[in-house]
């Protein structure tokens, strides 16, 4: 992680004094983002209402909070509740701008690195594109009866008939202040329009549904699927690398297992090269799911993932379906 981030973690998160400078840029945001609503507000525009039910997973935060884990737990939820889902991006990361429905092989820096996971990992209908609605298009042509948008909660294009909040439950909302002084897309005045807020880790907060990241298993990257438990690492020195929104969580995680970790953090949605993966010795090398699909190409034999799923009460899900089914 650049100095130039870990100052910007520090003020969001940990109580650093906020520089005037970027007090003085919050108006700038607030203007750009006005200006950005403008035409839905005034009703020149519209936002589009599909023609089946849309779930859209985001946060208040800039940053990962758990929306992928998210949406793979609803595509696996609904799908064992009768339902034909697909998801929706816009393949923040890949270079892809049209539309395009992701094959069994997407390539990460063409589609994004989490349209990329979540189609590995579901094999669920995935369309991304900068157009969501006509990437939309193209999942209820394929007859998906409901659809999953992967962010975009502020994105008034997109008109979600279910929206869901996920909250960092550890880090919350930070210094409460807007970007760039603080981590928050809008004000937390927004929390009581949303149908559900999901707090992942932490202590969940009154109407709030808790979710937890669970994962212990080590998966080698060159390995054609050969795993470990987690606990084999246990009392070991090994090098984690996160290219996530949070990576002290992911750190955190492998720390819980009696691991002790040597921390390589990444900025979101990095795009790894093999000497990222060189320390100079032969330690194995943990990462998330996530960074590993862009990095298998050059996996080397010490290298491993470790896949987290999302638990979350079941009444959570049949409370989704059931909103998804009243239309």
């Amino acid at each position: 992680m650049s100095a130039f981030a870990q100052r910007i973690e520090a003020i969001w998160y940990h109580g650093a004094r906020v520089p005037f400078w970027l007090c003085a840029l919050v108006p700038v945001y607030v203007l750009l983002r006005a200006v950005h609503r403008a035409a839905y507000r005034c009703g020149w525009r519209r936002g589009a209402r599909l023609p089946v039910p849309l779930i859209v997973v985001g946060n208040l935060t800039a940053g990962g909070s758990g929306k992928t884990p998210l949406t793979i737990a609803l595509v696996e939820a609904l799908r064992a509740r009768g339902f034909k889902p697909g998801v929706v991006s816009r393949g923040h990361g890949g270079t892809q701008r049209e539309p395009l429905l992701l094959d069994d092989s997407p390539e990460p820096a063409r589609v994004g690195d989490e349209p990329s996971l979540i189609r590995r990992r579901t094999g669920v209908a995935l369309a991304v594109g900068r157009d969501r609605v006509r990437a939309a298009m193209l999942l209820i042509e394929r007859d998906a009866d409901v659809l999953i948008a992967d962010d975009g909660l502020q994105n008034p294009a997109l008109r979600g008939d279910v929206e869901i909040c996920v909250i960092d439950g550890q880090r919350r909302f930070g210094n409460g202040r807007l970007l760039p002084a603080g981590p928050l897309r809008e004000p937390t005045t927004r929390l009581p329009e949303f149908a559900f807020r999901v707090c992942n880790g932490g202590i969940a907060q009154a109407g709030e549904e808790p979710m937890r990241l669970m994962g212990d298993t080590a998966v080698a990257l060159a390995g054609k699927g050969n795993t470990r438990a987690l606990a084999a690492f246990a009392g070991r020195r090994v090098h984690g690398v996160a290219g996530i929104g949070h990576p002290e969580r992911f750190f955190s995680s492998l720390r819980a297992h009696g691991i002790e970790v040597i921390a390589h953090a990444f900025a979101d949605h990095h795009a790894f090269t093999a000497s990222d993966l060189t320390f100079g010795d032969d330690l194995p090398v943990l990462m998330t799911e996530k960074d590993a699909i862009k990095c298998a190409r050059f996996a080397a034999s010490n290298h491993w993932y470790v896949p987290v799923h999302a638990e979350l009460a079941p009444a959570f899900f049949d409370a989704v379906a059931a909103r998804c089914r009243a239309g």
